[in-house]
């Protein structure tokens, strides 16, 4: 019933121009969904542990926006095409868009670790439409339902696209071992992560992005989508490569790189996620 409800909601919203759709699907989450689906009151109960001191009228700021953005990039991901010629083109900036640029040329493994953040696909879509071989690894959701035709979504935008677990680790591995960059979202709550901090608070956190860097010498660089204030439109931000020591202070070191990102920007993050449950 959930599922053929969200599918007519997709059905109508992608019925209208892209410049419509994206704010359209943003109003109809915050505004509809997120009260009577329980998210207005996660984003509250998350900022009031990891925020005490943000004032009332910020939180209810935040309270609207967050879901306006899960709405938006919700969409996007659902538009293929016209989400793909929309972020081809963006690009590279921040202070580890040249390492990055220099290990496409070398044909060297990276693993491109972002975040639930501003739109987390779209590093991913714009270097795959410009060339680059980036595939990306995704944890199945537990509904099959909504995994089959949200992985079908996320394929048009590029491919390949490995499941956490045994069935897509050999492929995945024979992809880094190629050379390829494989793009990995971390904040997610991973219950055999390490006890690393997230906004000082203990957030189990997946060590896979910096063990695989380590294992198979791949640069781990933090990069994100950062959604610009027209609400359309992106930045590409690559922060510099995380250098390699041990996979716990590695794991750390892309927490607090995220953070010190959401702390700018605390509109675009995924503050309805459990993530520290």
């Amino acid at each position: 019933m959930v599922d053929r409800a969200f599918r007519a909601l997709l059905w109508c919203a992608l019925r209208l121009p892209y410049r419509l759709r994206v704010p359209v699907a943003g109003w109809v989450i915050s505004r509809l969904v997120a009260p009577l689906a329980g998210y207005s009151r996660r984003v509250r109960e998350n900022l009031a542990l990891v925020c005490p001191d943000l004032s009332k009228a910020e939180v209810r700021r935040l309270v609207r926006a967050v879901p306006d953005n899960v709405g938006r990039t919700t969409i996007e991901l659902y538009s293929g095409k016209d989400f793909v010629d929309r972020i081809r083109d963006l690009p590279l900036t921040g202070p580890g868009a040249a390492a990055l640029e220099a290990a496409h040329a070398a044909g060297r493994p990276v693993i491109l670790a972002t975040g639930h953040f501003g739109n987390y696909d779209v590093a991913r879509g714009a270097l795959v439409a410009r060339g680059y071989s980036v595939g990306g690894l995704y944890k199945p959701m537990a509904n099959p339902l909504f995994n089959e035709h949200y992985v079908a979504a996320i394929s048009k935008i590029g491919k390949p696209l490995f499941p956490r677990g045994p069935r897509g680790l050999s492929d995945m591995v024979r992809f880094l071992k190629s050379g390829g960059m494989l793009g990995i979202v971390m904040d997610q709550r991973m219950i055999r992560g390490i006890p690393a901090t997230f906004f000082g608070i203990r957030a189990l956190t997946a060590t896979s992005a910096a063990d695989l860097a380590l294992k198979y010498g791949a640069d781990l660089i933090p990069i994100y989508g950062i959604r610009r204030p027209d609400g359309l439109n992106f930045d590409i931000h690559v922060e510099n490569p995380i250098p390699h020591s041990n996979a716990a202070t590695m794991t750390q070191a892309v927490n607090d790189n995220l953070e010190a990102l959401v702390r700018q920007h605390m509109e675009q993050w995924f503050w309805i996620h459990r993530r520290w449950k």
